[in-house]
């Protein structure tokens, strides 16, 4: 019992001693920050606000394993979360919340979020925003989104904001969504591609069928038919693939290019939706003649003639019409 009571006089001693030290450390004011950019410059500021937040999550870690062990002495304590990676979108979500709630924008920044091929990372007036526009959320979702770009293109595992994208893509998310939307409708040059096996998991979570597949699963019900996707390439305001579906069972070429990117394609096409509300046109292959010409025994130049499945020429862009 003795032991039991000095462990939990330590515990208490720790406690007091860390919020006594801490209380001046969320005591900062949007007027101090500006001061200490002002003095030391923006690099040094936000390498210290980086600094505080990992001490910020190490100390919340630490108070983790305080509760996990004053329960396992039989004393009823709160619980202070669980993954590291629920934390942290629980507190970008808070901090962006709140943001939004009062009307700021952060460190005196603007709002915006610089999500890839949103605008450029640009703020509302198109003017740049700078590394701490809108201010700690506004940082942490853009390194979020930028780790899940990463991920999404193959470019490397993007960290926290790529295993992020990665668990919702398997669900149909919409934060995955968001991503893959930014990257099929981004330039290719900047944004990337997303191709392969990645690409495949995008589309079916882009068109919905993910998240479908998941709701029937949890009624219990029979699926709709889904389609095969194979092939696949999503980037500069296309997606192009091969689809393969109880219509098509040898697969079809198909093309789909975002309406407010090129205008409406020839032959037959339809219109979809995808899961971040934007609006595609889709085109499969059609039926065209292919003529191989060959040399006649009398020298002239004729024709074999058949009938094959390829997709129409690219539509223009609008900003090159």
């Amino acid at each position: 019992m003795k032991k039991k009571y000095k462990i939990i006089l330590l515990i208490t001693f720790i406690i007091i001693l860390s919020i006594s030290l801490s209380a001046t450390v969320f005591a900062v004011t949007e007027s101090e920050v500006q001061a200490q950019v002002t003095a030391h410059g923006r690099e040094a500021v936000s390498g210290n606000i980086f600094i505080w937040f990992l001490c910020a999550v190490a100390f919340l870690k630490i108070s983790q394993k305080i509760d996990s062990f004053m329960s396992s002495l039989g004393i009823n304590v709160g619980h202070t979360g669980g993954s590291l990676l629920a934390e942290a979108m629980i507190a970008a979500r808070g901090i962006s919340a709140g943001r939004k709630y009062f009307g700021g924008g952060g460190f005196g920044g603007s709002s915006s979020s610089g999500t890839p091929g949103s605008n450029g990372g640009k703020g509302a007036d198109g003017s740049s925003g700078g590394f701490m526009s809108g201010g700690l959320a506004g940082v942490v979702s853009r390194s979020f989104n930028r780790g899940a770009v990463k991920n999404a293109t193959g470019e490397s595992g993007g960290g926290i904001g790529g295993k992020m994208f990665a668990s919702s893509m398997e669900k149909g998310g919409d934060f995955a969504n968001g991503i893959i939307g930014s990257v099929a409708q981004g330039s290719i040059t900047s944004t990337g591609m997303i191709t392969g096996e990645n690409a495949v998991k995008a589309i079916n979570s882009y068109l919905g069928y993910t998240a479908q597949s998941n709701q029937t699963d949890l009624l219990s019900a029979v699926p709709a038919e889904t389609p095969a996707f194979s092939n696949v390439e999503i980037g500069g305001g296309r997606i192009m693939g091969t689809e393969t579906s109880g219509e098509n069972p040898t697969g079809i070429e198909f093309g789909m290019y975002n309406t407010q990117q090129y205008i409406a394609p020839e032959g037959q096409y339809s219109t979809v939706e995808t899961a971040d509300g934007s609006k595609w046109y889709k085109q499969y292959a059609q039926d065209m003649v292919d003529k191989t010409p060959y040399m006649t025994p009398d020298g002239s130049i004729a024709y074999n003639e058949a009938i094959i499945k390829r997709l129409p020429d690219i539509p223009r862009r609008k900003d090159r019409v």
